[in-house]
């Protein structure tokens, strides 16, 4: 029986730090090398970071990130190394290169080019058509890159069938949502149960912008069984020792282009064989069998992401403090749980920005919440500023009701008061907003909406609320108040205000929008779930009507299967009702 140590580089790369990608690639490199590894596999684009965007029409970038390839090459003695770059020709590729001991053998070019949801590659990238085999010692492996192996078929198939690859490494930044982690290593299961190959599957970790990769990188047998997977959420080195069977694929005798494979020839339209001419090492200790890690449960997995991304967001953007209104609600304290999860305690200040309206307990649960995460609060009752507004405004507002308009005053106030304080110390402001209000617009232009980063802005209501229980049993104890999660939801900006003044219960809401903005459903579609038709109307008219809303907000983290910005693009000017 074969082996090969295989080492995975699990790395929180940064878009358009090619100095700094590069560093940790080398650093990566020789650790590997020091654990005796044969190949060690990084993700898709590392050293460009992913995704590029339009950095990509930038020439120098270009040719800043070819200089860096050269540069690792010459530090991969010794040991093979596959890498995402940029690769140009006639167009620019997605590619991998495949460097063995210093010599930079082969540039595969991703074949699968994905250009939905969040994904948009076919603006960028041209399609690669070749498909090598890599021999390393007795052992034949193949290179693609992440959608490649999504979707049956080739290039996975004719690697591992006309090619008789007997691993498949895939580099990979696939982007986090709740409930992906399993559906993935599912498919490359799958994938590995029918083409009878190991599968090595190299993932991206950290936030960027607003995705966040997960991680979890893993090794599947041919058999598919999960050998070996790496921690979600953080950087790893996940070194495994492959062996490799003589089992040939049973459904060769299916391939329709039967072919005899010969060293560096072309065996089929697209199927080329390379000997990197390097051998397997010998006389190791063999490692340890057995799963690196277990899936984490639903509340600590989206918990986790939640807190990356935000460290990220905040690290990679050069802040070194973050600011949080506080209202005492279930929200703001969320996200303040997450941000000093992130960045410890000392990194975050609350500001109370207490109304007339505001009443005592929030007041007071705010302070409780502070005292909790141990973080500085500062308290600015807003309510001669309000009072000031108003005697400015009564001359134009003289002869009309007191309206929404006067509610949004005070939140407009609150939100010059956290801007002004950002502006003075250089913190970043990170708004609290769920993605219940900001599917139906039940938030402030300019007020609760001003800020730099949404934390949980693709967070619905009713997931806000287990999160916050997460929150709790995780530490142990109260962090977020009971009172906090108990009492209605209110903005506090009128007498005796509640959420369900202008909304359904969350427990109503929520439905509806996954039913319309995640599962494209129309109207009657989501009558026939079991709603009522008025209250149905009334959302999805919300939801199309605040388009305009959701364009001037802050970026925020995706969790969902459809969040939006990037997932769901609708125009705001729009005649169109369903």
């Amino acid at each position: 029986m074969k082996c090969v140590r295989l080492a995975i580089a699990q790395v929180n790369f940064c878009v358009g730090d090619i100095k700094g990608n590069t560093r940790k690639i080398k650093k990566f490199i020789k650790i590997a090398r020091q654990k005796r590894s044969d190949i060690v596999c990084f993700p898709e684009l590392s050293i460009t970071g992913y995704p590029p965007e339009d950095l990509l029409l930038n020439r120098s970038f270009i040719e800043d990130n070819l200089e860096a390839l050269d540069e690792i090459r010459k530090s991969t003695e010794a040991v093979v190394a596959v890498l995402g770059f940029v690769d140009i020709k006639d167009g620019i590729y997605n590619s991998a290169a495949v460097i063995s001991d210093t010599k930079l053998m082969d540039v595969y070019h991703k074949q699968r080019l994905p250009n939905y949801g969040v994904f948009d590659e076919k603006r960028y990238f041209e399609k690669g058509s070749v498909t090598p085999v890599y021999k390393l010692g007795d052992i034949k492996f193949g290179v693609n890159i992440c959608e490649d192996i999504w979707y049956p078929g080739n290039p996975t198939r004719d690697q591992a069938i006309a090619g008789g690859a007997e691993l498949i490494i895939n580099i990979s930044s696939s982007p986090y949502h709740a409930s992906k982690v399993q559906i993935r290593e599912k498919m490359l299961q799958k994938r590995a149960r029918d083409y009878k190959c190991n599968i090595a599957f190299a993932n991206l970790v950290g936030g960027q912008d607003e995705l966040v990769f997960d991680g979890h990188s893993c090794v599947i047998d041919n058999d598919a069984h999960v050998i070996a997977r790496a921690r979600g959420f953080e950087e790893q080195l996940l070194v495994c020792d492959i062996k490799i069977n003589r089992l040939r694929n049973k459904n060769a005798g299916n391939i329709k282009h039967n072919v005899n494979i010969s060293r560096n020839r072309v065996l089929s339209a697209n199927i080329q064989q390379i000997d990197l001419r390097s051998k397997l090492k010998k006389n190791r200790v063999s490692l340890k069998e057995g799963l690196n890690s277990d899936f984490y449960d639903e509340y600590e997995e989206i918990f986790n992401a939640l807190v990356l991304s935000t460290r990220d967001y905040v690290n990679k953007n050069g802040f070194q403090k973050v600011l949080i209104g506080l209202s005492g609600g279930i929200d703001s304290s969320l996200v303040a749980a997450v941000a000093v999860e992130a960045l410890g305690a000392k990194n975050v200040m609350g500001m109370s920005m207490p109304s007339q309206y505001s009443s005592k307990g929030s007041i007071k649960d705010a302070g409780a919440l502070a005292k909790n995460l141990n973080i500085n609060l500062k308290r600015v009752s807003i309510k001669k500023l309000f009072n000031e507004y108003n005697k400015t405004l009564s001359p134009l507002f003289r002869g009309t009701k007191v309206n929404i308009t006067e509610e949004n005053i005070q939140s407009r106030i609150r939100g010059n008061i956290l801007m002004a304080v950002s502006n003075k110390f250089g913190w970043l402001v990170l708004t609290t907003a769920n993605k219940s209000e900001t599917s139906v617009g039940y938030s402030t232009l300019y007020g609760d909406m001003a800020g730099g980063f949404s934390v949980i802005k693709d967070v619905p209501k009713t997931l806000v609320y287990g999160l916050a229980n997460y929150c709790n049993c995780s530490k142990g104890k109260q962090i977020i108040p009971s009172k906090v999660i108990n009492k209605p939801p209110s903005a506090e900006l009128r007498p005796d205000q509640l959420d369900t003044d202008s909304l359904p219960p969350y427990e109503v809401l929520d439905p509806i929008l996954k039913a319309y903005i995640e599962n494209d459903l129309d109207i009657e579609g989501i009558v026939s779930l079991g709603y009522k038709k008025r209250v149905v109307k009334k959302i999805i008219k919300m939801v199309d009507n605040n388009e305009y809303k959701r364009r001037q907000g802050p970026p925020g983290i995706k969790i969902t299967p459809r969040a939006f910005g990037k997932d769901r693009r609708f125009p705001m000017t729009n005649r169109y009702h369903t």
